[in-house]
């Protein structure tokens, strides 16, 4: 069993700067990769509504990449609460970074629940689909400055 808290081994300790800088890099490109992902939705909803030929090979990469970003945000979320886990013992150190957090990934479940949905050309999932994307897209940078504020 790995000490918490003030039992943390020295080592760990020593690493904690490290994988806080780590946390905020993998978690500031996960962010860019969603950007992306916007825009690529963006694409397609821009040939959906002027019945422009559909873009099947933007189609396709959009639909790959987005289950795999979001277990990249998960992935990054739990990395998160490990190591303030170890640093300070207790998950709710930073209750602002950690609540808007929680909430980035549960919204990217629901974005991605919601793609689960969208069929043929109704807009059945598709709305929720992308309002959940804008906001992910608004709250992705207030967590990162968030982040910043505590790392720096």
């Amino acid at each position: 069993m790995i000490p918490i808290g003030a039992e943390t081994p020295q080592a760990i300790r020593l690493l904690i700067p490290w994988l806080a800088l780590g946390h905020g890099t993998f978690n500031s490109l996960v962010m860019l990769f969603f950007c992306y992902q916007g825009w690529l939705g963006y694409v397609i909803r821009h040939h959906r509504l002027t019945d422009a030929p559909a873009p099947l090979p933007v189609m396709r990469r959009h639909r790959r990449q987005g289950p795999w970003l979001v277990m990249l945000g998960w992935t990054g979320f739990v990395a998160g609460m490990v190591i303030v886990l170890l640093d300070k013992g207790k998950v709710m150190t930073y209750p602002l970074h950690f609540s808007l957090g929680l909430a980035i990934v549960l919204i990217q479940g629901g974005a991605w629940a919601a793609s689960r949905r969208i069929k043929g050309r109704g807009p059945e999932g598709r709305n929720r689909h992308r309002l959940m994307g804008i906001l992910l897209l608004c709250l992705y940078p207030i967590q990162i400055i968030i982040g910043l504020g505590i790392l720096l």
